[in-house]
């Protein structure tokens, strides 16, 4: 009889400890997955952005045709965590009507480029072109397009917007160093 006991003692801690583990397994699995299937589900919910609309000034106030770089902080969000992050435009126009924004960034690395009013005989002989310090990426003023140096494609213009005389733009980033303009 105290075998027989002994024996069911045995099988009751042994059902119990396949218990436990098969429930410890489940409530394991069941932490690590839902953050992966949420991962692979999220970006089917996730919210379209949101254009963020820059007011860069008064559009009578911009030179014609002569760029004018706009500096603006923008508010960067990343989950709980602010910061504030120097951006840059140019705005260019001929007749003060019709604006042309280019972001701020070169094409080809995303690095900060400049106004070059005379020609810069070291790197180029153009006059009124941008200019990207970096890799000697020259631009039109006009067009934005590459007149020399290695970037992949034009200067990334923005859409712009006159209401009650301010000029604003729709400020966005591109991904760098490839040839077709896409938002990152």
């Amino acid at each position: 009889m105290a075998e027989d006991a002994s024996a069911e003692a045995l099988a009751t801690r042994r059902r119990f400890l396949k218990w436990a583990t098969a429930v410890s397994s489940l409530a394991a699995a069941a932490l690590a997955g839902v953050p992966v299937v949420r991962a692979f589900v999220s970006p089917a919910f996730r919210k379209p952005v949101k254009m963020r609309w820059i007011k860069l000034g008064e559009a009578d106030l911009f030179d014609l045709g002569t760029p004018t770089k706009v500096d603006f902080a923008e508010t960067i969000e990343d989950a709980w965590v602010e910061e504030q992050a120097l951006r840059s435009v140019w705005v260019y126009s001929d007749d003060g009507e019709a604006f042309t924004v280019y972001n701020g960034r070169c094409t080809h690395l995303g690095c900060a480029y400049r106004f070059d009013k005379a020609p810069d005989l070291q790197y180029h002989s153009q006059a009124d072109v941008f200019h990207c310090p970096c890799h000697h990426g020259v631009f039109n003023i006009k067009t934005g397009a590459v007149l020399a140096g290695p970037p992949p494609r034009p200067l990334d213009t923005l859409d712009t917007k006159i209401e009650d005389g301010m000029l604003y733009a729709a400020y966005e980033d591109f991904r760098v160093g490839i040839p077709s303009k896409v938002a990152t």
